[in-house]
């Protein structure tokens, strides 16, 4: 039997098959795929094969067919075990948000650089605009939104709340499987109960000490949108750790930053040091942002350090 993971709590899958009927599953012990090694082998967007259900009405996931594409993040902190956020999708959606809580852009940077690597078309919802009400916030949003649609991405500035923003947004998701990623806090599970009417998810409020969220979101799962497509939701994350990134080649996946590097004196130029670096020259012209510039180089040196330490514009 066929189908498609549409539930992974970490020790147990459902599975809906093209027929449309749900089924528990679980996976060997010493299940993995081979040249891949993460916490998680099987995720949500699989399409797995399985036996029949068990007496006890589990059945055994036995293979994943060929992934289309996914996304990994590994654990921001010293650890190095990583874990595949969805597989299979159309498009990766980070919720961001510039107040309470406010989304670094080393976030942000980091996971549209993940899913450029991996061949996902990343979209920014810009979610809270409805606390963006004075004149200085509002001139932020416009400047984040401006910077990320001037190297190319979808930017959706939405609020939850009120429904502003939302009917473009959905015309964005129409007939796609989107991850759904961001912050814990970001109004990530309030978005989609939005785009879901009657899904219900659990929120919480803001700690009013730290200004930042809980996790509600504690597994992935597949959820329909009205009309066509899908959303998949996952855990609210602190921090995103880049993995499997060749040094040499992290500016491919930063736009704005391979566009200039055409121009270096150097083919092997790592935009650090080097006589004749257009990036360089870009970065002090102020046509690259300096807080992309310094995202790039947190993952060149792997380090997500976001302090001043980093090479600013003269």
């Amino acid at each position: 039997m066929k189908g498609t993971v549409i539930r992974n709590t970490g020790s147990a899958y459902t599975v809906r098959t093209d027929g449309g009927e749900e089924v528990s599953c679980r996976i060997k012990g010493n299940f993995r795929i081979k040249g891949i090694r993460t916490t998680n082998p099987v995720a949500v967007g699989d399409r797995v094969v399985f036996d029949e259900p068990g007496p006890d009405g589990v059945a055994l996931i036995t293979a994943i067919e060929p992934r289309r594409n996914y996304i990994i993040r590994r654990a921001s902190n010293l650890s190095k075990a990583a874990s595949i956020i969805a597989a299979n999708v159309d498009a990766a959606l980070l919720v961001v948000t510039l107040a309470h809580p406010s989304t670094s852009t080393t976030f942000i940077d980091r996971f549209l650089a993940t899913a450029r690597a991996y061949g996902v078309p990343a979209i920014l919802a810009i979610n809270k605009t409805d606390l963006l009400d004075d004149a200085e916030s509002r001139e932020l949003l416009d400047a984040v939104a401006y910077l990320y649609r001037s190297i190319g991405y979808q930017v959706a500035e939405v609020s939850a709340k009120t429904g502003l923003g939302l009917d473009g947004l959905r015309q964005l998701l129409a007939g796609r499987t989107t991850l759904f990623s961001g912050n814990s806090g970001v109004g990530k599970s309030s978005l989609i109960n939005a785009l879901v009417p009657g899904l219900q998810l659990r929120t919480a409020k803001i700690s009013d000490a730290h200004d930042t969220g809980m996790h509600t979101t504690t597994f992935s799962e597949m959820y329909p949108l009205p009309g066509g497509g899908n959303i998949i939701d996952t855990p609210g994350v602190r921090g995103f750790g880049t993995v499997d990134f060749d040094r040499a080649e992290v500016g491919h996946f930063f736009p704005e930053i391979f566009e200039e590097s055409h121009n270096c004196r150097f083919s092997n130029c790592t935009h650090t040091h080097e006589p004749g670096c257009a990036v360089l020259a870009a970065v002090d012209d102020c046509r690259i942002a300096a807080s992309r510039y310094n995202s790039y180089l947190s993952i060149v040196n792997d380090t997500g350090d976001e302090s001043d330490k980093y090479r600013k514009p003269q």
